[in-house]
């Protein structure tokens, strides 16, 4: 069982500590010990929590694709030439950053403060996890 100390739950969810707390005052979350004694939960428990907590707006435009990792944000930076634009959104906690065509952008209508959906389709997902943990 992997155990999360609050402070470190609440970075994770993008939350304070207090929020993480009243959730295991209300049952939300079961509280635990780490081995120093600070209020920690399990890993697990968060996660399926963290799901439960991540409802994304509805894309009005989604259609039907392969692709299953979707980021619906706000646009927060444009840089544009004449060609090539380098698009940013922040989409919850996540900076997802897209390379496209100016004509992409004009075509789009995307401009700062425009909601928009990051669909993402990649052969190569790298998953990583803190030095130590889990290293065989």
């Amino acid at each position: 069982m992997t155990i999360i100390r609050v402070a470190e739950a609440a970075r994770l969810l993008g939350v304070s500590d207090d929020t993480v707390r009243r959730w295991t005052d209300n049952g939300s979350l079961a509280p635990l010990r780490d081995d120093s004694g600070r209020l920690a939960v399990d890993g697990l428990e968060l996660a399926r929590h963290a799901q439960k907590l991540a409802q994304l707006p509805d894309d009005p435009h989604r259609t039907g694709s392969s692709a299953r990792n979707r980021f619906t944000g706000l646009v927060t930076g444009i840089t544009a030439d004449t060609v090539m634009a380098q698009v940013e959104l922040q989409c919850g906690p996540f900076r997802v950053v897209s390379l496209m065509s100016s004509e992409a952008v004009r075509d789009m209508g995307l401009e700062l403060g425009s909601v928009a959906t990051a669909v993402v389709k990649a052969t190569t997902v790298i998953i990583e996890t803190p030095q130590g943990k889990g290293a065989p």
